[in-house]
Parts: structure tokens; C-alpha cells; sequence
């Protein structure tokens, strides 16, 4: 089996925002938490639940169209049991947007009766949106305020330059930079990070990870395996030998006929990501 390549990624401006995330929290009323449905654990930022913890919290699994859908019905169910609010999102066909705003209604209820009873009809309830980079939080910010995008600036509390936008009449979103954290305990979380984009592709070794997706999808996605790259049963175990492998079947050769591993590599991955190779999930709850 090929070895985990170790990642650790956490540029000065995550730093920044996670300041920015404590500052703010006071602001809002609940948080939204996008993660990749296609790896719903690992994309998930554990330094959230410490800084969001007196906040309720929606977990918005997003890029569900990519995802396996049995998968994503048990991490709704597993969320939930948690005691969170969970939903299944495609921002880019818009599935399950429009079930966003209700929820959060529902979970701030009992605010919202609060305000009614104290005669404070109309306050605005406002949500902080956060998740790691290429959670697809941008474009879920984007979907929602639709041609009603607008930078609210210059409130009481609230520094110039933070980002407010206006959803509908009562109801804001602020939007917060994707941020990681520090160092990544666990390899395999480093690992579907990278698989799925998180990552900058320039400080991996694609081979590698490659070969890693290779192995991982060989149990589960058998005959994505065989469709896509043209391979037979029963599969070598060894996740180089797969790339080495599909490398041939696709006719990616050097000289002497030999497999272009770091051309099949790029392509896995690039295939793997643009949802080509099925709707795929890597961890199941």
C-alpha cells in the first residue's frame, strides 16, 4: 500500500480569520457550516465546534450532487442525532437552497417569539457562514442573496470591511474567508483534503495522492473502476500499480511504452473532482 502523504497547510490569513471568527460570533445568532458532503468529517473544521459551541449551528452539506446519496441521507441522520441542523445542498442546480431559510426560522424560533413578545417585530436575524476552502461556500453565499448581494457596512459593532449580505426582509448572512487549521492530526484527513481541492495541488505529490484515491475507491467503487478506466477484476492492491495500470488503459505512454504516471495522475484527480467518475463518498459516518 502506498504511504499517506503528510499535509500540513495553514497560510497567515487563516490565522487572521479565525480572529475574525471570534470577533464576530457575539454579532450572529447562528452559524451555517459548510462542509463537502463528499467528505463530511474531514471537511469539517474541529476548531468550529470549540469557537461556535454556545451557537446553534446548521451543518450545510454541500456538493451533495457529487456525493453517493445513500452516504449523505446516513451523515443527515448522523448530524442530527448530534443535535444539529442538517441539509443537503447543490448550490451550483440549486437543489435544497430553498429549504435554507425556513431552517433557519426553525432553529431561532424560540428567539424569534422572544422578539414578538417584546414587541421588537422585524429584527434582523443574522447568520455567520463559515468552512474550509473549496467547501463551496462562496458559491452557496452567492445562490442564496442572489441579485440581492449587498456589502452592509459601517454598523455599531461591526468594523468596515466585513462582509454582510442581505437575503431577504429580517434575515443577513456573514460571510468569513475559508479557513483550516493548524496541523491535522489525523494523515487521512490531510489526505481527502487534497483529494477533493482543498489543497494546493502545487505542494503534493499528485502520484501519490493519485494512487491514494486509487486504493480507496477500489473496495467500494468497483465498477466506477471498471467503466471508467477500463479495468478488470480482481484489481492489483497496490494503488501506484493501479495509476501504472490506467495509465496504459488510457494510452498515456512515454518513451518505450512505458505509463506517464504523473499525466494519469492529473487526470484521476482532475476526473474525480468534476464528479466524472460517479457520485462518490469517502467516509461514511
Amino acid at each position: 500500500m502506498s504511504e499517506k502523504p503528510s499535509i500540513q497547510w495553514f497560510p497567515g490569513h487563516m490565522a487572521k480569520t479565525r480572529r475574525l471568527i471570534k470577533e464576530c460570533l457575539p454579532l450572529v445568532d447562528c452559524v451555517a457550516e459548510v462542509i463537502d458532503a463528499r467528505i463530511p468529517e474531514s471537511s469539517r473544521n474541529p476548531e468550529l465546534d470549540e469557537l461556535c459551541a454556545n451557537k446553534p449551528r446548521i451543518m450545510l452539506l454541500n456538493k451533495a450532487d457529487l456525493a453517493d446519496e445513500n452516504a449523505t441521507a446516513a451523515w443527515l441522520e448522523y448530524y442530527k442525532k448530534l443535535g444539529y441542523f442538517a441539509l443537503a445542498t447543490d448550490c451550483k442546480s440549486g437543489k435544497g437552497l430553498n429549504r435554507f431559510i425556513p431552517m433557519v426560522k426553525e432553529i431561532l424560533s424560540e428567539k424569534l417569539e422572544r422578539y414578538a413578545a417584546k414587541g421588537m417585530v422585524g429584527r434582523t436575524l443574522r447568520v455567520m457562514v463559515a468552512g474550509i476552502p473549496n467547501s463551496g461556500k462562496s458559491t452557496f453565499i452567492n445562490s442564496m442573496a442572489g441579485g440581492r448581494r449587498a456589502k452592509v457596512e459601517n454598523r455599531p459593532g461591526v468594523t468596515k470591511g466585513k462582509q454582510w449580505i442581505s437575503l431577504e426582509e429580517g434575515l443577513e448572512m456573514l460571510d468569513t474567508p475559508g479557513i483550516l487549521w493548524p496541523k491535522f492530526e489525523d494523515a487521512s484527513v490531510g489526505e481527502k483534503l487534497a483529494l477533493i481541492g482543498s489543497v494546493k495541488d502545487e505542494i503534493l505529490d499528485r502520484e501519490l495522492l493519485a494512487s491514494r484515491l486509487l486504493e480507496k475507491l477500489a473496495p467500494d467503487y468497483a465498477p466506477v473502476m471498471i467503466s471508467r478506466f477500463k479495468l478488470e477484476l480482481p484489481f492489483v492492491q497496490d494503488g501506484f500499480e493501479l495509476l501504472q495500470l490506467v495509465a496504459k488503459r488510457r494510452g498515456l505512454l512515454i518513451a518505450g511504452g512505458e505509463p506517464n504516471t504523473e499525466r494519469a495522475a492529473i487526470m484521476v484527480l482532475d476526473e474525480y473532482r468534476a464528479g466524472k467518475l460517479g457520485r462518490i463518498t469517502l467516509e461514511r459516518p
